[in-house]
């Protein structure tokens, strides 16, 4: 099973290295940014095949490792190898 992860700031949080690539985008001619936010995206193999259990598996990394639950969001997505 393939796991893969995006995680994005919360709202709210600044966000000052989206800030440095809307202004170096500015800085190449890239007209029209509005704003720009980073995030993070993440793959991840596993050897369950059972779905609830690896999804349970991955939600335990995200909160544990991957992702800073007080300032980021994660949105996961399982496939079939």
């Amino acid at each position: 099973m393939k796991a893969r992860i995006k995680v994005t700031l919360k709202n709210g949080v600044l966000d000052p290295q989206g800030k440095a690539i809307e202004g170096a985008l500015g800085a190449l001619g890239f007209s029209g940014i509005e704003s720009v936010r980073q995030g993070k995206f993440i793959e991840v193999e596993l050897a369950e095949k059972d779905r609830t259990k690896a999804a349970a598996a991955i939600d335990e990394m995200c909160r544990k490792l991957l992702a800073n639950t007080v300032i980021e969001n994660y949105a996961v997505e399982l496939d079939e190898k």
